[in-house]
């Protein structure tokens, strides 16, 4: 791709790995940045990720190929019509909220739909700010784009690329069905997960034994629950007719299944769990949702002094970097004693093939 230049109204978690990647793979772009934390701009500059930062919108703007709209959602409106004074006509605009109709009215009121594309990266991480961005966020990551009617094929075709070159995949549509459809598989689950979360919290005893043993499954399905909640805050009260929607037809669904469970009917609950299996089964293993897929591997190990170092000095004799390792107190659908967390798939797939030749059993979780 040319030389280009990209402004970036907002650098926390989203807006500082999208401008590491491009700083990483496309060098020679001038990146300028504005943020209310300057802290995070003095630590981009300091790292060289970002050539001028800005202490409010102003004209450095007014030169951008592209500005990523990074902000939080609730101040678009405002950052956008502070934008307009300075805005070049060639310039694309896109943002990276996770609900798109509000910013594509606010786009068509302010007579920018030329100008404009919708973007949703659907890739994330529980910790937040630019400290914690990094420019493999997007890897094999779906990155959705929602561009206007009005906006030229050419741009379309060009910003495509440009998520391709920070390693995405993009996937161009409408904004109504893009949020009904992450209503369905992002925003319904944050809710559900925070809610068993909850559940279990005012459930527990006053000894927290459930707090002490949760482990598998229900740390599984609730990781997402530690997300920000002043995101997901502004997630509900933006997406909130499709997140209705679907909350209605769950609690539907979950009133048929007690109906189900109370009657004790043995070939409706395997019917919902083989179903369930056989479709979950068939989905793509990407990381395209909100959180980043976890590379783990568990591995029996024996009870003795020495034995989880052992381990780890195997790996790293091979060239094996290790993200995280611990204990699995609970072996709750968790079969091995010792959870090894990796950065990439590679990694998992070459620990798997080292480990198993010297004789461990180990149980995969990709």
């Amino acid at each position: 791709m040319a030389t280009f230049t990209c402004g970036f109204i907002g650098l926390g978690l989203i807006g500082g790995s999208i401008a590491k990647a491009i700083h990483n793979k496309l060098p020679e772009t001038y990146l300028i940045a504005y943020d209310t934390n300057v802290d995070s701009l003095a630590l981009a500059k300091e790292e060289g990720v970002i050539q001028e930062t800005c202490s409010y919108i102003n004209e450095s703007f007014g030169n951008c190929d592209y500005i990523f709209l990074c902000a939080p959602v609730s101040h678009n409106d405002e950052n956008l019509l502070t934008l307009k004074k300075y805005l070049s006509p060639d310039t694309v605009l896109t943002d990276v909220g996770s609900v798109k109709t509000g910013i594509h009215e606010h786009i068509a009121s302010i007579g920018l739909e030329s100008q404009f594309i919708g973007g949703h990266p659907m890739t994330g991480s529980e910790r937040f700010g630019y400290a914690n961005s990094k420019a493999s966020l997007f890897e094999n990551a779906y990155y959705i784009l929602t561009p206007t009617k009005e906006i030229p094929t050419e741009k379309i075709s060009a910003y495509q690329t440009l998520v391709q070159t920070i390693g995405a995949i993009p996937l161009v549509l409408p904004y109504s069905q893009h949020d009904y459809v992450t209503g369905a598989i992002s925003h319904l689950p944050h809710v559900i997960a925070a809610s068993l979360v909850n559940l279990v919290k005012n459930s527990d005893s006053k000894e927290g034994i459930m707090k002490m043993i949760a482990a598998g499954g229900f740390k599984d399905i609730t990781r997402i629950a530690s997300s920000s909640p002043t995101m997901w805050q502004q997630i509900c009260l933006t997406n909130t007719d499709n997140i209705s929607t679907l909350l209605e037809q769950y609690i539907k669904d979950l009133t048929d299944f007690k109906q189900i469970l109370d009657s004790k009917d043995n070939d409706a609950l395997y019917h919902f769990f083989d179903t369930a299996r056989e479709y979950r089964e068939s989905f793509i293993n990407a990381s395209s949702g909100p959180i980043k897929t976890e590379y783990v591997l568990t591995v029996d190990i024996a009870d003795k002094p020495g034995a989880i170092a052992a381990i780890a000095s195997l790996l790293s004799m091979h060239d094996v970097s290790i993200k995280n390792i611990g204990i699995n107190h609970n072996r709750e659908l968790a079969e091995g004693a010792l959870r090894i967390e990796f950065y990439t798939i590679e990694a998992t797939y070459n620990a798997e093939k080292v480990l198993t030749e010297h004789g461990y059993t180990i149980h995969k979780k990709v």
